[in-house]
């Protein structure tokens, strides 16, 4: 898997607009209110969208012609997508295809605000207005605009930035669910916020019961900045004195909470090729490292 993810990834081309590493510590604040305003589009998941139990109902995926994280498509007399597009932030309907019908800025609006417009949206396509909710399972990180605040777009760059992030993410990830047989889809999810694929390595039935996660989190409590990671369910047992693998393109053991291999933002490189090249071989050194942890 290791080889053809790295054929694969070889000709990869991430955006032309390249990610700026140092920016990493500053994108806090834009990080929260655009973890907020992804919210509304996983609304159209849990307001519209028949439950799973492992929650994919609500995720995310994101598209490259619009530059935005969407929903699932839901299937009403006109199908629709609702979707949040980081670099100008703002809350998008699409279409069946994905090509946008309305769009409205997030900035100096609340949530309330946008759940009033996506409400309307909604209905227009001929889905049942009174099933749209915000009302949500899990916990995500507080800030201001859930509590009656404005979104505030003014720090357009850190925006912008996020929106390279999602994108190189997504392309990253492709590429490597592309060549890995049996991968899952590359999906967003609006708890965590990351995005992230799984390589499943042994199944009960239709359930996985063991894998390796592939992912980009945009940051949390971890690590207050964007970091790509590798980890492993069930996390294998590390013993104190144990010798985890050697990690490449600059990846570090994360042991605190959690168990996995980090790509910080702070120690990519700027250059474009050495990031691609920094990031195929974080991610394939990971793989491999926590295929041995996990036969061992």
């Amino acid at each position: 898997m290791i080889k053809r993810f790295a054929r694969r990834a070889a000709n990869l081309a991430l955006p032309t607009s390249t990610i700026t590493p140092v920016l990493g510590p500053a994108l806090h604040d834009a990080r929260l209110q655009l973890h907020h305003a992804a919210q509304l589009a996983a609304a159209a998941g849990i307001s519209f969208l028949a439950p799973r139990t492992d929650d994919s109902h609500t995720t995310l995926e994101w598209i490259p012609s619009v530059r935005a994280l969407a929903s699932a498509l839901v299937e009403a007399e006109k199908p629709f997508r609702v979707a949040v597009r980081p670099h100008d932030l703002s809350l998008l309907l699409l279409d069946g295809t994905g090509r946008e019908q309305r769009a409205m800025s997030l900035h100096a609006q609340t949530l309330s605000a946008a759940a009033q417009w996506l409400a309307r949206g909604v209905a227009s396509r001929g889905a049942p207005k009174v099933r749209f909710t915000l009302d949500r399972h899990y916990e995500i990180p507080d800030h201001p605009v859930a509590h009656g605040a404005p979104f505030d777009a003014t720090s357009v760059q850190y925006f912008d930035e996020l929106s390279r992030w999602f994108g190189q993410g997504w392309l990253v990830l492709e590429g490597l669910r592309e060549s890995t047989s049996a991968a899952t889809a590359v999906r967003c999810w609006p708890h965590h916020f990351d995005i992230t694929t799984l390589i499943p390595l042994e199944r009960n039935g239709g359930a996985i019961t063991k894998s390796i996660g592939v992912g980009l989190e945009p940051g949390d409590s971890s690590y207050d900045e964007p970091y790509w990671y590798v980890n492993a369910y069930p996390a294998p047992e590390i013993r104190g004195d144990s010798t985890l693998p050697a990690l490449a393109g600059g990846g570090q053991w994360h042991r605190r909470d959690w168990i996995g291999a980090v790509l910080r933002a702070q120690v990519m490189p700027a250059d474009a090729q050495a990031q691609e090249c920094a990031v195929r071989d974080f991610i394939a050194s990971g793989v491999a490292a926590f295929r041995g942890l996990l036969t061992a």
